[in-house]
């Protein structure tokens, strides 16, 4: 951590996040606002089926509907563009767009229809007619890894995307070793980020500079790459504006398939083309389903609760196509063995392709599913044993004084203090009362139950399981950057590189160039150019921008001060050293003489007679930033992913009656370390969004699809988000230890909320039902489940 600045002014105060004004007053600027002349909109025409062949398409009476103006088939397209790109090495593995000979699952995208207006795009949809060879098909991950499984892509020969064994420490040694051993299966429902606003993208083609513009609701790394790949046109032909708010995301603003087929449209027709989702496109077929996990797990452990070694198999149904969503299976692998000592892993990771919507990336990045199947093991090695669940946890977590702390796959841990946190949250909650409160609940009639889960958030992401998990991969960077400019007035602008979904990046980096520069943040604007004025960025993913924004300018800023500093030097007749800097001024100790801002900038823009020789005149800085720990491919497996490593812990008390088995949160508490907190309110905001995510994705969320390939949840009836009714109060326990490798100690924690309370919650469920020896393993747990096993239960009896 650097030593500068040591007394933080405006780090970690309680200031207003400046983009809320904007928000809250419905001013935001999203993609939808975007009026261009002659807009043309898209409509989609969408496969009913899981599987079939496209034996012919005619689009002669939408053609000839009102306002139509195109129709384009997967067929054509795919003569026109390159395919989407894989993130593993799967060439015979192909999408494009739009369906190609073969639909893949029930929603795929097989025609487009561009009018005037989206609704009489909708209405020559429905004109469109296809004849269809229905196939067999496969829904289930354990059915489509056997041979006999109907094949996905044929072409590919097998249904597998991804299987790859890591063996990282004695694993076979120590179960040899251990005198207790214990083996179960958890499954992860599939669910996602389901933002308020849908993916949509504006694309424009400017025929005579070749010039593709597109505005977009993304949050996207190497965007425009992919574009320009897909297009065959040069990167720089292409111009993305990063200005448009983003409302939501948390990953799954990916929107490549959206982005070439408009902008291909727009190529073609000469006219600006909106595609924007509905609700229906947007749960069926955005391609923006998260992790759908079978986790098989064996720990070994002894009779007071250490647990030696782990053996963990994560089957993923990642649905029709690769794309990035294989990669998922690899980040966990940089907290595999979570906030505990367990000194040997074997982790079998298997992604396999289905007819089911594809995957996407989702909060987390296939953390959450992991953290629920690590802590699952640790409640029942401590049922196994006779012994508290908390104390289990304190036996095994990695101490303070042990950091930085290497886990077997290669990583190490930067720091933390779990055991204070955990103290701090039981002191919070008065832990006695509340085991007391459960217990007066369940005389009382009810079921009631505490849940405990303890995770780690690897933030500050260098991509290194990428490599990991494909060879051909070879990428050892993923860095953020920042340019600031004073005017000649002494303004200061902070350029940013990447769009924002509701993170407070404004915010962020006014921030940090504040105190490094100790001026108020609220006079400096932030800007976000488009991709053909930026610094290189990987956009936020991974709980990375407070680690790799922020450091990007807290560096650029440190450069501008230096620059400042050397100016008011030189008018002084002294060394940089012998002068101070303070406010914005510079000032010589001795004399008492002082240089002001404002004349510090006058100089820098308009006397070049007066600058230090060798200087440039103008007061620009910039700063790329490179991930702090991430420089090495992998190496046998092993390898240093995340540089920082959050940590929380979640305890929940939770009740239903017996007889309506409604689960109510009584009490939420989290005790959050995400080292120096750089906006309390941001951090507060993403806490409390994440443990309503976990909420969902513990009790209510599911794409659920039927035996027949049909999703059967395509609506916000059947897909049920958490309200304020199943959201309670959360309190929120704050600890600090701050990270060696960030400027100013911070870590991430966009994920944090999110990665811990589907387990806590679980546990919860299944401590209430634990006197009916039952518990639950598949999540969500919905009413219907805990009802249909009490009954059951009550049978028996």
């Amino acid at each position: 951590m650097s030593g500068e600045p040591t007394t933080l002014k405006f780090v970690s105060s309680n200031r207003r996040v400046r983009e809320d004004r904007r928000f809250v007053a419905g001013h935001g600027r999203y993609v939808a606002d975007i009026a261009l002349d002659e807009l043309l909109h898209v409509a989609l025409v969408p496969s009913q089926h899981p599987a079939a062949k496209i034996k012919s398409i005619d689009t002669s009476a939408a053609l000839k509907m009102p306002g139509v103006v195109y129709a384009l088939t997967g067929e054509e397209l795919a003569k026109a563009v390159d395919p989407l790109m894989n993130g593993l090495d799967t060439p015979k593995v192909r999408r494009y767009p739009l369906a190609v000979n073969q639909v893949r699952y029930a929603g795929e995208w097989v025609v487009a229809v561009v009018a005037e207006t989206r609704a009489q795009a909708e209405d020559a949809a429905e004109k469109v007619k296809i004849d269809y060879e229905p196939l067999p098909y496969v829904i289930d991950a354990e059915e489509a890894i056997t041979d006999a499984s109907p094949k996905v892509h044929p072409e590919h020969g097998t249904n597998v995307l991804l299987d790859k064994l890591f063996v990282w420490g004695e694993v076979d040694k120590h179960f040899a070793e251990s005198p207790r051993h214990l083996s179960f299966r958890v499954v992860w429902g599939r669910n996602s980020t389901v933002p308020i606003e849908t993916f949509g993208v504006v694309a424009q083609w400017d025929p005579w500079r070749e010039m593709l513009d597109v505005w977009a609701s993304i949050q996207m790394p190497k965007y425009p790459d992919q574009i320009s790949r897909a297009l065959r046109i040069p990167t720089n032909n292409v111009r993305v504006h990063q200005d448009v708010d983003v409302g939501g995301s948390y990953g799954v603003k990916r929107g490549i398939k959206h982005t070439v087929l408009a902008s291909h449209l727009a190529r073609i027709i000469g006219r600006p083309v909106r595609l924007i989702e509905d609700r229906l496109e947007n749960m069926r077929a955005g391609d923006a389903h998260g992790p759908e996990r079978i986790f098989d797990v064996e720990v070994a452990f002894n009779d007071d609760g250490i647990v030696k070694s782990m053996k963990m198999r994560a089957l993923d149904n990642v649905g029709g196509y690769a794309g990035r969503s294989p990669f998922q299976l690899g980040k966990p692998i940089g907290a595999i063995v979570g906030p505990y000592k367990i000194e040997s892993v074997q982790y079998r990771a298997m992604a396999t392709m289905s007819n089911k919507a594809a995957q996407e990336a989702v909060r987390g990045f296939g953390q959450a599913p992991t953290n629920y199947a690590i802590e699952t093991a640790i409640d029942k090695v401590a049922a196994a044993v006779g012994l508290d669940r908390l104390e289990v946890r304190r036996r095994n977590f990695i101490r303070k004084e042990e950091f930085p702390y290497l886990i077997p796959s290669g990583t190490h841990y930067d720091s933390g203090d779990y055991h204070t946190v955990v103290d701090k949250v039981l002191a919070s909650a008065d832990y006695e009362a509340l085991v007391k409160e459960r217990d007066e609940l369940r005389a009382s009639g009810m079921m009631a139950g505490i849940g405990i889960a303890a995770c780690l958030e690897p933030s500050g992401g260098n991509s290194s399981f990428e490599p990991l998990l494909n060879e051909k991969n070879t990428t050892t960077t993923w860095m953020d950057s920042c340019r600031i400019n004073v005017d000649g007035v002494g303004f200061v602008t902070v350029t940013i590189h990447t769009t924002s979904a509701g993170q407070g990046h404004e915010t962020l980096a006014a921030t940090v160039v504040g105190e490094v520069l100790e001026i108020d943040p609220d006079m400096i604007r932030v800007v976000r150019p488009d991709s053909l004025a930026s610094l290189p960025s990987n956009t936020p993913v991974g709980s990375r921008m407070a680690i790799m924004m922020g450091g990007a300018c807290y560096h650029a800023a440190l450069k501008l001060k230096a620059k400042l500093t050397k100016i008011g030097a030189h008018q002084f007749g002294l060394g940089e050293n012998d002068v101070e800097y303070a406010g914005g001024a510079v000032s010589d100790p001795k004399s008492k003489k002082s240089l002001s801002w404002a004349e510090l900038v006058n100089i820098g823009h308009r006397h070049f007679h007066a600058l230090p020789e060798g200087m440039e005149p103008g007061l620009e800085t910039t700063h790329v930033m490179q991930v702090p720990t991430g420089t090495k491919l992998p190496e046998n497996g092993r390898v240093q992913m995340y540089p920082c490593h959050s940590f929380e812990f979640h305890l929940v008390l939770l009740a239903f009656d017996p007889q309506i088995t409604k689960p109510e949160i009584r009490r939420y508490l989290i005790g959050h370390d995400c080292g120096t907190v750089i906006n309390p309110h941001i951090v507060k905001g993403m806490t409390l969004g994440g443990i309503a995510h976990g909420i969902g994705a513990a009790l209510l969320e599911e794409f659920a699809y039927d035996s027949e390939g049909q999703l059967l949840t395509q609506s916000f009836m059947d897909y049920l988000l958490p309200s304020s009714h199943e959201v309670p109060h959360v309190e929120i326990v704050h600890h600090c230890t701050p990270s060696p490798f960030t400027v100013f100690g911070q870590k991430g924690s966009g994920e944090s909320g999110y990665l811990g309370s589907p387990a806590a919650i679980s546990g919860a469920i299944n401590d209430a039902v634990s006197p009916l020896n039952i518990s639950f393993s598949k999540l969500p747990i919905r009413i219907a489940a805990i009802s249909d096993a009490i009954a059951a239960a009550q049978a028996t009896k």
